[in-house]
């Protein structure tokens, strides 16, 4: 599944080809594996209309990891704002490595590609990982002004909300098999907002 399927005027529609045939390519050879001439074929454009799009290689691989990030996190802080209550972190969670689980293509290319160019990682940081650490602070801090979590820096707390969901996010390929059934992905999104919500020390017992 891609993210790139919205209806598209159609002078963007050879745009929205090669993003799509980016995110595949990139998933199943790497970007450096991945050649100019090998998005064009994937794309059914000839190889000069990849430069009328983009500057290079690296500018296709920036905005489909961006992009990429904007929508797996809006999607994350959207559900995060709707949840029927603020115990609900399991919930969400598994709606999201679901959705993880379908997109793993896109997946791949936005946790992995990342860590090998500090320009897109800056840019990621910069552009969308600061703003939704921004919404996912507000939550909380109303979640704590209502007695619902104790006391503490939102912000730390949004960090680790978001590092969780990171987590999460490279499991189908660390932490589950990559024939994960839904129940396993069940348990692992409830184990881990189960953490985040309670922490893993045994509650003193009263005296």
């Amino acid at each position: 599944m891609n993210i790139f399927t919205r209806s598209q005027p159609a002078e963007t529609d050879t745009r929205t080809r090669i993003l799509n045939a980016a995110q595949r390519l990139f998933a199943q050879k790497g970007y450096n594996g991945t050649t100019t001439r090998d998005l064009a074929q994937a794309a059914s454009v000839a190889e000069g209309t990849l430069f009328r799009h983009f500057a290079n290689k690296k500018a296709i691989l920036v905005e489909l990891a961006t992009e990429g990030w904007i929508e797996i996190l809006t999607d994350l802080l959207t559900e995060l704002s709707e949840m029927g209550s603020y115990q609900a972190v399991a919930q969400v969670m598994r709606r999201r490595m679901l959705n993880i689980h379908k997109n793993a293509d896109l997946m791949r290319v936005c946790f992995l590609e990342a860590q090998f160019h500090p320009e897109l990682r800056d840019r990621i940081q910069a552009e969308v990982i600061s703003k939704m650490t921004d919404v996912a602070e507000a939550f909380f801090e109303t979640a704590m002004e209502r007695g619902i979590y104790r006391p503490m820096n939102p912000r730390l707390v949004a960090h680790v909300f978001l590092g969780m969901f990171a987590v999460a996010g490279f499991s189908q390929q660390t932490l589950l098999e990559n024939d994960s059934s839904p129940k396993a992905m069940q348990e692992m999104a409830e184990g881990l907002a189960d953490i985040f919500l309670h922490g893993v020390l045994v509650p003193p017992q009263n005296e």
